[in-house]
């Protein structure tokens, strides 16, 4: 008898295509629960900043035995950790399978929606994730090389490992560190240590495309919503708290907003720079998901 597995919905696109909302609707058909698949989501009280569901609906965060509730449905790995804590790629899978298998046990549907391309690949594809510890000292020096921006960092690792660009942003520092960290470390490629495992669920790829004009407006005006809702506020509170070089700090709209705030640009300018780096990363998230032809 051949072994069945187990269901798991991917439902993936890019940032304010749609994904919570209709996340919610095939969750609530089909008898679902949700797990978050987005890198910044993780954050506890970056909630304005990354679009949290309970803040775009104005809608408080309801908890149940510590798991957040959203219109009657349970979502996972969302304010995971605080802001000053990392967060690694290893977490993001190890927590996420516990949580699919525990959503499977109790009969229900699990759904794993975001726009974070490879925390939903480590889960569908089982990614073996590069087992290189840590280096603070190669890490420092990496993290000051980038200071001045991803360029110069992004092409060094790319002559050390060119299969890279399959799946490293050139715009996420933290990410080109790693890879740079593992290449330097090993003296192996990043993308020949990071292999597919055997697949543990039986995946259904859902992907949410929206014509470009339409993706714009809708970022546009997100954007604008956010600063309505108080992301200066937040961005400030947190600034009070953490430093600025932190990963989780240096997100698109804490960014700019901290720009801001250290009087290095004009609210207006501060705006329209997260609308074009927002439309930026929208792209960079269509390029990634294009690739995979397993997405209906």
């Amino acid at each position: 008898m051949l072994y069945k597995r187990p269901k798991l919905v991917a439902l993936v696109g890019p940032t304010a295509s749609g994904k919570s909302v209709l996340a919610i609707k095939l969750a609530k058909k089909f008898n679902g629960e949700i797990i978050s698949a987005d890198s910044r989501q993780i954050y506890e009280g970056m909630d304005i900043g990354t679009a949290k569901s309970y803040r775009t609906k104005n809608e408080k965060r309801k908890m149940k035995n510590n798991i957040l509730i959203i219109e009657g449905i349970p979502h996972y790995m969302i304010d995971v950790v605080k802001p000053d804590k990392e967060f690694t790629l290893t977490h993001f899978k190890k927590e996420t399978l516990k949580i699919i298998k525990d959503i499977q046990k109790r009969g229900k549907i699990p759904f794993l929606v975001g726009g974070t391309g490879l925390y939903v690949r480590a889960v569908t594809d089982n990614l073996e994730i590069p087992k290189v510890p840590p280096d603070k000292k190669l890490r420092k020096k990496l993290e000051k090389e980038i200071e001045q921006g991803t360029k110069k960092s992004y092409h060094k690792l790319l002559k050390l490992d060119p299969a890279a660009k399959k799946f490293i942003d050139p715009q996420n520092p933290r990410r080109i560190i790693r890879a740079l960290e593992v290449c330097l470390k090993s003296e192996k490629s990043f993308s020949q240590l990071r292999k597919k495992g055997e697949e543990f669920f039986d995946v259904l790829e859902i992907g949410i495309k929206l014509p470009k004009e339409k993706l714009h407006k809708k970022i546009n005006q997100r954007v604008d919503k956010m600063i309505k809702q108080g992301l200066i506020k937040e961005t400030k509170e947190l600034s009070q708290k953490y430093s600025w070089d932190l990963p989780s700090m240096s997100g698109i709209g804490y960014k700019q907003i901290g720009m801001y705030l250290r009087g290095e640009i004009d609210l207006k300018e501060a705006i329209e720079l997260i609308k074009r780096d927002t439309r930026r990363y929208a792209k960079r998230q269509i390029t990634w998901f294009k690739r995979d032809k397993r997405i209906k």
